[in-house]
């Protein structure tokens, strides 16, 4: 299992936004283009006959929800996939801690200027430039902090806190300066979760709870694998390595989150048409982070992107990861699944 946990980590560098750049050169090389499929049940059926175990699409447009399923929720008892499946989302995770900091924000519980050293003194001497970089630049994803998942000791499954798992990435230098550029952080998440729950008095957990699931409805997300039956999570593979990764826990802020596709896709209209946010969280959130995200887990892919042009919400989830080919496979799938509503209007 470690040696799996090490090419995982390795592979996860190469996902990053800028993979997509070459994205359009391999999917020009696939016979979809010249055979397209006419439905989005004939696109995943196709899928699930290649690379993917199995494949989740839901898709809410214009008031209806469209719900898809193609191939195997478990390979071994070769049970089927179903749309209401649970399924580790992964980095989408960062969606709700972004929104619940612009709550927090909004409300003047904190703010954006703030720096990390003073949020956090115990990191100051620990964390390079702590004392310049802000909350806005951990929210960015611009404040070269490095990434404490690519660290030996790193391990996902943990009860220790958050710092713990922050401490490996203490004495580090700098990725870069301070609001220098962009680079994309799990340490980032993993800091704000604690200014969070230091802020609150309580876990960021319940927060999120109390001021976006239970408000928005989504009584089928979870924090935690802890927290759900497994018998309703999706199995999740790694090419290559036989065993289901669903036991695998992962307790990290940032990444540990656990919902059926419907949830995030309410959770995602809800965070871009005004009914999560008030004008000005909307704001503040706007300024400071995205509305759609990408995940990945080893044996857990999704995606989850509003498409304004065709007013369509499209989360995406299969239950296979591999190399940094794989995810651009997983890329090209979901643009003709959105070229194909784009087509129906």
């Amino acid at each position: 299992m470690k040696n799996l946990k090490k090419i995982q980590l390795r592979i996860f560098k190469f996902l990053i936004p800028g993979i997509a750049l070459i994205s359009i050169f391999l999917m020009g090389c696939s016979k979809n283009l010249f055979y397209p499929s006419e439905s989005i049940q004939e696109e995943m059926d196709k899928a699930v006959q290649g690379d993917f175990d199995g494949m989740i699409v839901y898709v809410n447009q214009a008031g209806k929800s469209s719900f898809y399923s193609a191939g195997f929720n478990n390979r071994e008892e070769q049970t089927l996939a179903n749309p209401h499946l649970l399924f580790r989302i992964a980095s989408i995770s960062k969606l709700y801690i972004a929104a619940s900091t612009a709550k927090l924000v909004a409300e003047y519980s904190l703010s954006l200027d703030q720096t990390l050293g003073s949020l956090i003194p115990e990191v100051k001497g620990e964390i390079e430039n702590a004392d310049q970089i802000t909350l806005e630049m951990l929210l960015r994803h611009r404040s070269g902090i490095p990434d404490y998942i690519f660290e030996p000791g790193f391990e996902s499954d943990t009860e220790e806190s958050y710092l713990s798992s922050a401490a490996l990435i203490y004495d580090k230098p700098a990725d870069f300066g301070p609001n220098k550029r962009y680079a994309y952080s799990n340490t980032n998440y993993l800091l704000i979760a604690e200014i969070l729950d230091r802020t609150l008095g309580y876990s960021h957990h319940e927060y999120i709870t109390n001021e976006i699931l239970i408000p928005l409805g989504l009584t089928n997300t979870f924090h935690l694998y802890s927290e759900v039956d497994s018998n309703d999570v999706m199995s999740g593979y790694y090419k290559g390595y036989d065993p289901d990764l669903k036991s695998v826990n992962h307790t990290r802020p940032g990444g540990s989150m656990i919902a059926t596709a419907e949830d995030v896709g309410i959770f995602l209209r809800a965070l871009i048409d005004g009914t999560l946010f008030s004008a000005e969280e909307q704001a503040i959130y706007t300024s400071v982070y995205e509305y759609e995200h990408t995940g990945w887990l080893g044996g857990y892919t999704s995606i989850a992107r509003y498409h304004s042009d065709i007013d369509a919400v499209v989360i995406q989830f299969v239950n296979t990861s591999s190399k940094e080919w794989f995810w651009l496979k997983l890329r090209g799938i979901y643009k003709r699944i959105v070229r194909i509503l784009e087509n129906e209007i």
